[in-house]
């Protein structure tokens, strides 16, 4: 199993729940990566501008290409689209207005240690990202409560 992490915006997050998170979108750039997911697979959102982590999600199938528009929006670039995606189902989901503050948390992820809370930026750089699986369980553990 392997955990990863997804960056987007809170607003791409609220249309996958209202999808019910059945699906993970990956940008063109992506491909590669995203075709490396495998079922069991674990995905955590990480929302940009909030800088929030918003839920867990289980990879379900193999990554397939879909140009079909589900409402999703690039914050970088305009018009670009998601046209690969993963089957999911949703493992731990905050409540809306309930996500854990990335900031608050910098020093208990191997992931965001060196980087502390002011420099975050750099850390989630780009759309996908590998964690390790003992900062995957204290996201989950964090998350529980919250859902």
């Amino acid at each position: 199993m392997q955990a990863w992490i997804n960056v987007g915006s809170p607003e791409n997050f609220e249309v996958l729940r209202r999808r019910g998170f059945d699906l993970s979108p990956f940008k063109a750039s992506r491909q590669k990566q995203s075709s490396e997911m495998r079922p069991g697979d674990r995905i955590v959102y990480y929302l940009t501008k909030d800088v929030l982590f918003g839920g867990v999600v289980e990879v379900t199938g193999e990554m397939y290409e879909d140009t079909t528009d589900i409402g999703l929006a690039s914050e970088g670039k305009p018009g670009e689209d998601y046209p690969y995606r993963i089957a999911t189902k949703p493992v731990v989901i905050a409540k809306p207005g309930r996500a854990i503050d990335v900031r608050e948390i910098t020093d208990r992820l191997d992931k965001t240690r060196s980087f502390g809370p002011k420099k975050l930026g750099m850390c989630f750089r780009g759309n996908l990202h590998r964690i390790s699986e003992a900062d995957l369980r204290t996201i989950e553990g964090l998350l529980q409560p919250r859902a």
